[in-house]
């Protein structure tokens, strides 16, 4: 059971971050807003209204004082999360609904991937591009991420390849395997692995350096839109169309305990920074809060009890 289930938004939400310095959830929906809640469900501050359509996109800074949305209409806009007011002018470049964003680990620059099927590159100081837009293959471009040293990022998307980049968006390789959209990413933690989730039902494990694939997880019935990893790096979180949140342990590659359920498709994942919870939103335009460190800890007694 979730340890509270919020509700606010008047339409599905599409992402969610954990503030790491307040524990506080924030979350981006299609209803045109951003809103901060504490873990128990309590509103924080007044929703950030966006004048651009439905939000498909949030970031928040490294340290943690601005939130960057992308919309329906192509534009980034972002705000001062304590004053809850926006910064500047929307930033243009895309012409179709921005579905992704990422924030460098260095705080310099931020990348956005769009349904015009390009990255495009943003000083958060200026709000314009720092470099050419760059054109994928991906179609519609649905997942980047910076490595985490920030010297690469990679993308995803419609087409089902993943491309991995060099800090001046050179391509460096172009990873296949996956039979259907891939919808997010994540790093390990010392860069030398990335883990995928898509459309086919699956989460796969690459080598970066070849593009290996290592593992493949499988165990959803319907499309996987949402990774995350915990911080000690043992376990990776996934959120389905199949109304499912599933845990699954990295060293036997298998899904512990009972799949966490939502009314709906779930869109969204978030972990605390210290990996006790889990935050989870989609269609049901609720945020689920899962107490993490308890289920693992109830999973392992259990096991020990069948033993």
């Amino acid at each position: 059971m979730p340890e509270c289930v919020i509700e606010g938004h008047s339409d599905c939400i599409w992402n969610l971050a954990y503030l790491g310095t307040s524990g506080n959830i924030m979350s981006a929906s299609d209803d045109s807003s951003i809103r901060q809640w504490k873990r128990n469900g309590e509103p924080v501050g007044n929703p950030l209204n966006s004048d651009g359509g439905g939000l498909g996109s949030m970031v928040v800074s490294p340290d943690e004082t601005k939130v960057i949305c992308g919309s329906e209409d192509g534009r980034l806009r972002m705000w001062n999360i304590k004053e809850g007011s926006m910064i500047g002018d929307p930033w243009e470049g895309h012409n179709a609904p921005v579905m992704c964003l990422d924030w460098s680990p260095n705080s310099l620059e931020i990348a956005s991937g769009s349904e015009d099927g390009t990255i495009r590159r943003w000083s958060p100081d200026t709000g314009r591009q720092i470099a050419p837009p760059i054109e994928t293959s991906h179609g519609w471009v649905y997942a980047v991420r910076y490595s985490p040293k920030g010297d690469k990022f990679m993308s995803g998307g419609v087409n089902g390849s993943i491309c991995i980049w060099s800090g001046d968006g050179k391509l460096l390789i172009e990873i296949k395997g996956h039979e259907h959209w891939v919808a997010s990413l994540c790093w390990s933690k010392d860069g030398a692995h990335i883990f995928s989730a898509s459309l086919d039902k699956t989460i796969r494990k690459w080598r970066v350096i070849d593009g290996q694939e290592l593992v493949v997880l499988r165990g959803h019935t319907r499309a996987v839109r949402s990774l995350c990893l915990t911080p000690n790096e043992s376990y990776i979180v996934s959120g389905s169309y199949d109304h499912s949140i599933r845990i699954w342990d990295l060293k036997t590659n298998q899904a512990v305990g009972d799949p966490l359920l939502h009314d709906d498709q779930v869109f969204a994942l978030a972990l605390s920074p210290d990996g006790k919870y889990i935050a989870s939103a989609g269609l049901d335009k609720k945020i689920y809060v899962w107490n993490l460190e308890a289920m693992l800890k109830n999973v392992v007694v259990r096991m020990h009890f069948v033993v």
